[in-house]
């Protein structure tokens, strides 16, 4: 039985269009509700990230003055990056979002103690969107259940899949 050829393209449309994911992100917090953000960047980060030098596995969000702006994440500069500029690698990036936005997720954050994670990197109509989700820490114990509901689930397609073949 062959696989629909659309299906394959579609996934590869998909792949091509992220530029990094923050696994970490899924099993440090309880991921509540996500925003889609632009990202003020320079042309040498852009040509850096198109070269695939792009890492958010230590990156946060903050909010100071009334914005918010993105920490940690990393852009290595290419080799051949411009001559009159001094690129920094984990430089402070401000997030572009609607001012509601703003004011919803400064609320969360300051009143109800949650933290701001980005997930994801990702293109979106020629611009970099970034991917970014009020979170709350998971403890030690949600850990352990999370693992342990995600092997279950993993032993249990397995058996559905040997029934299968058995049938």
């Amino acid at each position: 039985m062959s696989k629909k050829p659309g299906k394959d393209k579609a996934k590869n449309a998909q792949a091509d269009k992220t530029i990094a994911l923050n696994k970490r992100a899924r099993h440090e917090y309880h991921l509540e509700e996500r925003f889609e953000a632009g990202l003020v960047l320079q042309g040498w980060e852009i040509k850096a990230i198109r070269a695939g030098r792009g890492n958010m596995t230590d990156a946060y969000a903050y909010v100071k003055d009334g914005e918010i702006f993105l920490i940690g994440a990393q852009i290595t500069p290419l080799i051949q990056a411009s001559t009159h500029t001094v690129p920094e690698d984990r430089r402070q990036r401000k997030l572009l979002l609607h001012r509601r936005e703003i004011d919803k997720l400064i609320g969360r954050v300051e009143r109800d103690g949650y933290t701001l994670v980005p997930t994801a990197m990702y293109w979106s109509k020629n611009r970099i969107k970034l991917e970014i989700a009020l979170a709350k820490g998971k403890q030690a114990h949600d850990k352990r259940d999370a693992a342990k509901d995600r092997d279950w689930a993993r032993e249990k397609q397995r058996a559905l899949r040997a029934h299968n073949r058995n049938a």
